[in-house]
């Protein structure tokens, strides 16, 4: 039975798609014994979660400010500091013999309804520590030459640092100076009554025409 392993190596940006998208770049290796060959891989329906895990690196005070909604003040870190799940993605890859290299598409969503977008949007410098945790099924040629098939171990994983600069990068080629917010329905209706009652024509006027009226928010 196959042993694959996994390496995140590198990442970089995809350009010119619908939605913006990472390009990790994931090496898959099988471990064989001494003396034996690699399995002949016919394909492998790789699945991955991603998770974010916030303890593995040190934040600025800004920083500290900004994560506030997402694990409160920082003397209760020590219980609030879990990982997050950023998302799931699934790929095919194709046959290979040994060791193959793929791109791993990863979509990227600016909804700032959810945790993974709050806490990249936070952090200004340095890099975002991510955990890659792999499961799926192997398709591979035995020494009979007979098809089987195989589970991925569930105990595969890999670590990568995601740079700071290189998330900002991608933000700001699909959403320049723009951000996304989610509202309820009925919260959206009467907002968009309100831009209509007042001869408003962007939303930007709409929420700028009302924010003198919100009380200060209380240190």
């Amino acid at each position: 039975m196959p042993d694959l392993n996994f390496q995140v190596e590198s990442v970089g940006t995809q350009r010119f798609a619908a939605s913006p998208h990472l390009l990790f770049q994931l090496h898959i290796t099988e471990s064989v014994a001494a003396g034996e060959q690699p399995a002949s891989i016919q394909s492998v329906l790789l699945r991955c979660q991603i998770r974010i895990e916030p303890a593995r690196r040190r934040y600025t005070a800004t920083e500290k400010d900004q994560l506030l909604d997402l694990f409160g003040t920082p003397d209760r870190w020590g219980q609030t500091l879990r990982p997050l799940l950023w998302t799931q993605v699934s790929v095919i890859v194709p046959q290979f013999f040994g060791n193959k290299t793929i791109d791993l598409p990863v979509p990227c969503s600016y909804d700032f309804s959810l945790a993974a977008t709050k806490y990249f949007d936070a952090v200004e410098e340095g890099a975002i520590p991510l955990c890659f945790l792999f499961s799926g099924t192997v398709f591979y040629k035995g020494s009979d030459a007979a098809l089987q098939v195989a589970q991925i171990s569930w105990d595969k994983e890999a670590s990568f640092r995601l740079s700071v600069a290189t998330w900002r990068e991608i933000m700001e080629l699909y959403y320049p100076n723009c951000a996304w917010l989610c509202l309820r329905k009925d919260v959206f209706d009467a907002l968009n009554q309100y831009r209509k009652q007042h001869g408003l024509p962007t939303w930007e006027q709409t929420l700028e025409r009302l924010l003198p009226a919100l009380e200060p928010v209380k240190p």
